[in-house]
């Protein structure tokens, strides 16, 4: 319902890259381009300078993009309270994940709010952590859920619940029968891993370094690019790794690998990451609530 002209100089604006801005309204840069002018024919003044490949806002942009922000604060704050008032839940929602929970958490959470909300159409892309955030910095998305810490103080991070990350070896491997594996443990053996960016490398990156003290290296033996790579290496005896525990549910019933805990043990948040805004999109925010209670009832069948 807003202007065209004006939700697309906002998202340059906010972005201050008409490239991003591209990506995330999905249009081409041309069309970008255009509407920007067009508001800047409409105001008769320059709103962006361009200069070595960057843009800045000018000062009559600066008083756009306040102005902006406020309008699409109210439309966006009127159409929650008419669709409240209505009782419609309706619409689509981007939702992104990381590998790990795109794979192993999301499909059960997706069907039961689907089944509760059929009329909202749900958009999911999945990359690893980095990418997720990416996403969500560039408005590509409307929630992401990660697995790793996310550094970016200007988005919203909310925890959902813990993941347990056990070791994984194949059946017959020496350490099987253990209880525990220490980092002494864990140096002995080629080590299987995920690819940089992974919210599932970080974390054990992080854990490893604090136990390291600066003394032998693992003995990184392969790089891959999923959860279900990962085990297949393993299964195939090419090494060890460490896995989310929600991950190996089939293997460990089919007796195809063997979870072996850590010493000390490891756990890492599922968290909900999204940009801070004053008003969202009524379906945004039951997707949001629901995914909330879902973690909370998730969490506590687990505990007991």
């Amino acid at each position: 319902m807003a202007d065209r002209r004006l939700q697309v100089f906002f998202t340059v604006a906010r972005l201050l890259s008409f490239t991003k801005a591209a990506e995330s309204l999905h249009m081409t840069q041309p069309a970008v381009t255009f509407q920007v002018r067009q508001l800047e024919e409409y105001f008769n003044t320059r709103l962006f300078d361009r200069t070595h490949n960057r843009i800045s806002l000018t000062e009559a942009g600066g008083r756009v993009y306040e102005y902006a922000d406020k309008i699409f604060e109210l439309y966006t704050e009127m159409d929650n309270s008419i669709r409240e008032m209505t009782g419609e839940i309706s619409g689509s929602v981007t939702i992104g994940a990381s590998t790990t929970i795109a794979e192993y958490m999301l499909p059960a959470l997706l069907g039961n709010f689907k089944t509760q909300y059929p009329d909202i159409n749900i958009h999911l892309k999945v990359s690893n952590t980095d990418g997720i955030v990416s996403m969500v910095e560039n408005n590509t998305i409307d929630l992401g859920v990660v697995e790793a810490p996310v550094a970016n103080k200007n988005l919203v991070v909310e925890t959902c619940s813990s993941d347990k990350l056990v070791a994984i070896v194949p059946p017959g491997h020496e350490a099987m029968g253990r209880e525990n594996l220490t980092y002494e443990d864990l140096i002995k053996y080629p080590f299987i891993c995920r690819e940089e960016g992974s919210g599932t490398r970080e974390v054990i990156n992080d854990y490893l370094d604090a136990m390291s003290s600066e003394g032998e290296a693992l003995k990184i033996s392969m790089e891959l690019g999923s959860p279900e790579a990962v085990k297949g290496a393993v299964e195939a005896g090419m090494g060890i790794s460490v896995v989310s525990l929600a991950t190996v549910q089939k293997e460990l019933k089919l007796g195809t690998l063997v979870a072996i805990g850590l010493d000390p043990p490891l756990e890492r948040p599922f968290s909900f990451v999204h940009q801070k805004q004053k008003f969202r999109v009524r379906v945004m925010e039951e997707l949001l609530f629901f995914a909330q209670d879902y973690c909370k009832d998730h969490q506590a069948s687990n505990k007991g």
